[in-house]
């Protein structure tokens, strides 16, 4: 059950992490084009990728001040200004991580492909596809989980009667 739990919590950026597996040595050789780039960059836009990192730096932000609140919960008031100052700060940073991953973009996928990919985002198939997807993930993690718990609940019960027929007390 747990290793449901842990790709239903997963499931957003499964699709990057597919993708950052796939990447061989190969492809870390050849730099891409800044027409790639581009193109990369417009299509993880488009794609909403960057929606997954967007919590980033506030979640590493709020994690530090959890650690300094926990040793000293009298910080707060400051923790909390420092917090704010350092996500506004920090927020310029994010552009590095987009970069990196329209570079992997780019990468994996020649421009030609980037670019049918991008035009395919753009149709009303392709938007409802990114709008849906979500969902649909969700929908089918939740009925995994169902569907192996239930599978779960037959293998234990064939198991202990098969342990029983065999003169096992159970």
């Amino acid at each position: 059950m747990r290793v449901i739990e842990a790709i239903k919590n997963g499931a957003r950026p499964a699709a990057l992490a597919i993708m950052l597996a796939t990447i061989g040595p190969a492809a870390n050789a050849q730099q891409p084009s800044a027409a790639a780039m581009s193109t990369a960059k417009e299509l993880i836009a488009v794609a909403g990728a960057t929606s997954l990192f967007s919590p980033l730096i506030a979640g590493v932000v709020e994690q530090a001040k959890v650690l300094y609140l926990q040793q000293d919960p009298s910080l707060a008031k400051d923790l909390n200004e420092i917090s704010a100052q350092l996500r506004t700060e920090l927020q310029s940073r994010f552009s590095e991580l987009n970069d990196e991953v329209a570079r992997l973009y780019a990468k994996s996928f020649s421009e030609q492909e980037l670019k049918e990919i991008l035009t395919f985002y753009k149709t009303p198939a392709g938007k409802k596809l990114l709008t849906e997807q979500p969902r649909v993930v969700d929908d089918s993690m939740k009925f995994a989980q169902d569907w192996a718990n239930k599978l779960s609940d037959q293998v234990v019960a064939k198991m202990r009667d098969e342990l029983k027929k065999r003169g096992h007390a159970l």
